[in-house]
């Protein structure tokens, strides 16, 4: 299961470090801390508390994507399997994209919920990059 720095959740949140680390200190966000002394966020902790943060809402509903072929860096935060296709879910910031693509596709790719992906957005398909 990866886990993520204070920077690397606070983007993957669409907020500042600092904000990040407010909520770690707040208890809001579960940390461990590695041998180097590096506050860590288990990936699975880090995806329920994007759902939980994109549900409150962020305050940041300003920030628009306008361009047709926009990269939303994420977090898988659910993945639902069939014979043959599949539904992968990210958040991305207060943003939720989903996406149904071939369950082969998300074996190949690899991708677990907690892991950091990117969904590209063009017309009305998803395309998932894992990172």
């Amino acid at each position: 299961m990866p886990s993520y720095t204070i920077g690397q959740a606070a983007r993957l949140l669409g907020v500042s470090p600092d904000t990040a680390r407010r909520w770690a200190d707040a208890g809001r966000m579960a940390t461990h801390r590695d041998e180097g002394g590096r506050r860590l966020i288990d990936g699975a902790d880090l995806a329920a508390f994007s759902v939980e943060l994109a549900k409150a809402g962020t305050g940041e509903e300003d920030a628009s994507y306008t361009s047709v072929r926009n990269a939303f860096p994420g977090i898988v935060t659910a993945i639902k399997l069939g014979d043959v296709a599949a539904q992968v879910d990210i958040q991305a910031g207060p943003h939720r994209l989903v996406s149904l693509l071939t369950r082969e596709a998300v074996e190949e790719l690899g991708l677990e919920v907690g892991m950091e992906a990117t969904a590209r957005v063009k017309s009305t398909n998803v395309h998932i990059d894992r990172v």
